[in-house]
């Protein structure tokens, strides 16, 4: 044959004996004489971010014969057999396609305050690979894990150190101050800011109460909350929680003026108007004591037996003081189990 063929089918080669540089994810077949199938080359996964790809018959087998592309120099800040996530040091934009060019985005965590992800494996992450999110060392607190709580001081290498005074302290000092007027102060002061408000101590400034609404969530060395009682099962019923979970508690986050729970869903033991299933989830607290501490506690990495309000305009399922937070035992499953069947009609 001479000359250079005019190649159909996505194949490449002066006799289109190949596939083109993005279409090997099977493996390259002639065209059928007798059938007239074309046998065309399949295009590799790559979510638009590389040029090539090449087939690896390690990957076809171990697939079942349905894809084996594997492709090349991923773009983008993008890694995988795919190109299907971001490198270590960046997450995936949630507001946009990951076909995007720019959907992977650097973490702003700060090196000091925050700690990685994924510590037992690898790769390690900086932040949440899906959303960004943080996640801080004991006592810190922030969106980028960048201050201490209110009731901690000491920013440093191993986050920061619970105040020993009645109340608040200085978050560089340590030294106590108790008046919300003082603490005010203190967080204008560390911020480089001139201080320019005067605030009466019976109306205390926004940004104490936001501590409050996140400040325990993770860290409970501090904190003291009045625990809800498995008594009579009737009592129990009478609650009329909305939802009865076990989870595991994955890591809180401050949200500026409310706090917010990730958690992963184990079981539904009960639910109602919202729907709720095996995975992740989040819980917003709604309770908090004088000390800037959310209740009930919700320790990461342990799990619950969780029962509690929903909020169906917003869609949040809400944990507070009348919620009944208890360590997960599956005794104790097994007796609420028993109670909602037997006794909540």
């Amino acid at each position: 044959v001479h000359g250079r063929c005019v190649c159909k089918h996505n194949t490449a080669g002066d006799h289109c004996q190949h596939c083109a540089p993005l279409y090997n994810d099977e493996p390259w077949q002639p065209a059928n004489g007798k059938t007239g199938m074309p046998n065309e080359c399949k295009k590799c996964k790559c979510n638009e971010h590389a040029d090539r790809c090449h087939f690896d018959m390690g990957t076809w087998l171990a697939s079942g014969n349905r894809s084996g592309g594997v492709c090349d120099n991923c773009q983008h800040n993008t890694e995988g057999q795919n190109c299907q996530r971001c490198k270590p040091g960046l997450y995936r934009d949630p507001q946009k396609p990951f076909s995007a060019p720019d959907v992977c985005k650097p973490c702003s965590c700060h090196p000091t305050g925050s700690t990685i992800f994924n510590i037992n494996t690898y790769p390690y992450f900086l932040c949440d690979p899906s959303n960004g999110d943080c996640l801080c060392k004991p006592g810190v607190a922030g969106p980028h894990c960048d201050r201490c709580m209110v009731g901690y001081w000491g920013f440093g290498q191993y986050g920061c150190r619970p105040c020993d005074c009645a109340g608040s302290c200085d978050p560089l000092t340590g030294d106590c101050i108790s008046r919300y007027i003082d603490i005010f102060y203190a967080d204008w002061k560390h911020s480089g800011m001139a201080f320019v408000t005067v605030h009466n101590e019976s109306e205390p400034p926004q940004g104490w109460e936001d501590e409050q609404g996140f400040s325990a969530v993770r860290h409970s060395g501090k904190c003291e909350c009045k625990e809800q009682i498995l008594g009579h099962p009737k009592g129990f019923c009478g609650m009329k929680y909305a939802y009865v979970l076990k989870a595991k508690i994955l890591s809180a986050h401050d949200r500026g003026s409310y706090a917010e729970v990730n958690i992963k869903v184990k079981k539904v033991l009960k639910m109602t108007k919202l729907k709720v299933f095996r995975g992740k989830r989040k819980l917003y607290p709604e309770s908090w004591t004088n000390r800037g501490c959310t209740c009930p506690i919700l320790n990461p990495g342990m799990e619950y037996l969780v029962a509690g309000h929903e909020n169906v305009r917003t869609g949040r399922l809400i944990v507070n003081m009348k919620s009944f937070v208890k360590p997960w035992k599956p005794d104790l499953g097994r007796k609420v189990m028993q109670i909602l069947k037997t006794y909540c009609h």
